[in-house]
């Protein structure tokens, strides 16, 4: 029986006892916690979650100095020092954060000293990061770079961009 609704003695004596297998007790189902990492507490006080809600869409650039909790859709690119991106959530842009959790959806790169790839996650594109955790069941296509810096202000490799040649126009024909 839940421990919120347990029977007083006096009740328990009145009633008529079940069988065995009512009376033992069975553990109650705990479902596995997310993984995190213990942040530092901050010094100024408690900070806010923003949170973008599963049925809000936001075509822009996000900057957030606390944590950000992103359940909708996002098209741009999203800084914070915490970024969660929630398990229906889609994020077509980069992700740049102190720590990054990954439920949802990215199609962009992902910088973060702490990048965390959770089972329902799908990830299409680069992560630069210090730490790496991919859980079984997350879905990664694109490259894992390592660095000793912190990867939020490590430029990207610039990549030389492609020559080619416009042919030469020929001259309008003239009348006869």
């Amino acid at each position: 029986m839940l421990p919120n609704f347990r029977r007083s003695e006096a009740d328990s004596k009145s009633q008529p006892t079940g069988s065995a297998a009512e009376t033992s007790h069975t553990p109650a189902f705990q479902p596995r916690p997310f993984l995190t990492v213990p942040r530092a507490v901050a010094t100024e006080g408690p900070k806010s979650v923003s949170v973008i809600g599963a049925d809000l869409t936001i075509t822009g650039n996000l900057i957030c100095k606390g944590e950000v909790q992103v359940d909708g859709i996002v098209e741009g690119d999203i800084q914070g020092s915490n970024v969660v991106v929630g398990e229906h959530a889609t994020v077509t842009g980069s992700i740049s954060g102190e720590e990054v959790i990954v439920r949802g959806h990215v199609v962009g790169s992902v910088r973060g000293r702490r990048v965390m790839l959770q089972t329902t996650s799908q990830v299409e594109g680069d992560i630069f990061h210090q730490s790496l955790s991919i859980e079984q069941g997350a879905l990664f296509e694109g490259k894992s770079r390592r660095t000793k810096e912190d990867p939020r202000t490590v430029a990207a490799p610039k990549s030389e961009p492609i020559g080619f040649v416009v042919p030469p126009r020929l001259p309008p024909e003239l009348p006869n």
